[in-house]
């Protein structure tokens, strides 16, 4: 990861509150979500694997969309819990580097897949009767593959930029989990190289792929237009729209975090969103893609049967 110019060995989360009440009301509340991410994940999970009727090329992506919810939750959540019940507050120096690359790295993994997912419904609409000569497992496989090297090749950067500033003796972290706004406010001396690193990744895992989604929808509008009859364009749309529900929650949220200026930081602010994307938002993924979906309810009912 590269040498770091930093003198502390571990760092404080500070969390939400130092009220104990509170602490254990949020205990409950974070373990009750954290449940039904697990819960919700892994059924959906389970059900596109055994039903045959779920085995296309959307269905895949939002099978993989489920486990890297269910892996990206378990990344947060677990050390928030300990937290809100614990006295001791520290994670090691090592463990906030661990958790700071496999967060980045999972969520700039779902920009990609959530991009790849565009691309699918896409094809989906302008060639229906194509659908899964132009998607084959191949290249669904192939995408969710970049997925995951794109995503951890720039959280590797991002992490090796963020561990190499000078943390000086100051290791209070004023936020939940290792991440970048409470860090760079730790960090003392020279951040201009950073910052520049950051902005090339910011630009790179959320801006190029918000293109690549808005590049996607605005060939779905062009071939949905060419659709005579209203229902048939109601019918396409439908087929879109958890899929932009998904997008507008998580890209809206981290671009909140992350695109306005450091000056600007409300840390206080800024843990309830990143307590949405990070722990709500894996929670209600599963129930975008299956509350409306006849085929996902059907799977349900045949294996309760």
């Amino acid at each position: 990861m590269g040498k770091s110019n930093h003198t502390v060995t571990d760092f404080i989360l500070v969390g939400f509150t130092t009220d104990p009440v509170v602490q254990l009301v949020l205990f409950v509340v974070f373990l009750g979500v954290y449940s039904m991410t697990v819960l919700g994940n892994t059924t959906l999970i389970v059900l596109i694997s055994n039903d045959s009727r779920l085995h296309t090329p959307m269905y895949f992506f939002i099978g993989n969309l489920s486990f890297l919810d269910l892996w990206y939750s378990s990344v947060y959540t677990p050390k928030i819990l300990v937290t809100c019940i614990s006295e001791d507050k520290s994670i090691s120096f090592a463990g906030c580097v661990a958790q700071f690359f496999f967060s980045a790295g999972l969520a700039y993994s779902e920009c990609y897949l959530l991009a790849a997912m565009a691309y699918d419904r896409y094809m989906a609409i302008s060639k229906p009767l194509l659908y899964s000569q132009v998607m084959p497992s191949r290249l669904c496989a192939c995408l969710i593959a970049c997925s995951y090297l794109g995503g951890f090749i720039n959280s590797f950067i991002v992490t090796k930029g963020t561990f190499a500033l000078n943390f000086c003796s100051n290791n209070v972290i004023d936020d939940f989990f290792c991440d970048i706004p409470p860090l760079v406010k730790l960090a003392c001396g020279r951040k201009d190289t950073y910052q520049a690193v950051l902005f090339f990744v910011l630009a790179s895992n959320v801006i190029t792929p918000i293109v690549l989604i808005l590049a996607s929808y605005l060939f779905i509008i062009a071939t949905i237009l060419k659709i005579r009859s209203t229902q048939g364009r109601l019918k396409a749309f439908s087929t879109c729209s958890s899929h932009l529900i998904s997008v507008t929650l998580f890209y809206g949220s981290i671009l909140y975090i992350y695109s306005h200026p450091q000056s600007s930081y409300s840390l206080d602010r800024d843990k309830i969103v990143s307590t949405f994307y990070t722990v709500v938002f894996p929670m209600l993924n599963p129930m975008i893609y299956s509350l409306r979906n006849k085929d996902v309810k059907e799977a349900l009912n045949k294996l309760l049967k």
